[in-house]
């Protein structure tokens, strides 16, 4: 029987979202990751090279289904803010979003921006975001997307920061819903701003 190289990838993909997930980019363990996917290691060198490029690849993978299924629709302030909810909502289904990015910014810093494919994925997405806004300036758009990214990520990476600040008696469902109105009405707000102001 032939060897399925896309099938084994996969699971070899799935297994690593996990582990990096789990335990970061130094405490992930290739062993962990192949026996999970039911894989001899040796395979994960032969297609995706050494454990940081593997780190690399997965977060690429999420990120890039996540544009996939997250679209800009519409345009203006409003528009906006209906993304960042519609993200945030994408980012809760699972959490390994949030906390690829915080595990990539402790453990591989600005490291992570001189990867091509990372540059041009963010260089996308700051188009779309202007494609949104029309008249906002790449910098401008860049410092929303920005804002966006840091308060979507932020809240299920750091639920101790959320019991400290905000005591919550009604429910982890209610308060999802409540920090998700914060964070559409704080986006459609600096969207309003950003527009405003104009170009760079």
């Amino acid at each position: 029987m032939a060897w399925d190289t896309e099938r084994t990838k996969r699971l070899l993909l799935d297994a690593a979202t996990a582990e990096f997930s789990e335990h970061g980019l130094a405490g992930a363990r290739v062993d962990r990751i192949a026996a999970a996917a039911g894989v001899n290691k040796e395979r994960i060198y032969q297609y995706f090279g050494k454990k940081d490029e593997l780190f690399a690849t997965v977060l690429a993978d999420v990120l890039r289904e996540s544009m996939d299924a997250v679209t800009p629709l519409g345009s203006g302030p409003a528009a906006v803010g209906d993304y960042a909810g519609r993200l945030f909502d994408h980012h809760m289904a699972d959490g390994v979003i949030p906390r690829l990015i915080f595990w990539e910014g402790l453990e591989r810093g600005s490291a992570a921006a001189e990867d091509p494919a990372r540059v041009a994925y963010h260089a996308e997405k700051v188009t779309r975001l202007q494609t949104m806004l029309p008249g906002v300036g790449r910098e401008a758009a860049g410092e929303l997307l920005l804002t966006i990214v840091s308060l979507v990520n932020a809240w299920p990476a750091l639920p101790q920061l959320d019991l400290l600040m905000i005591p919550d008696a009604r429910g982890a469902q209610a308060r999802r819903a409540a920090r998700r109105a914060a964070i559409v009405a704080t986006v459609t707000a600096a969207a309003a701003a950003a527009m405003g102001s104009g170009a760079d």
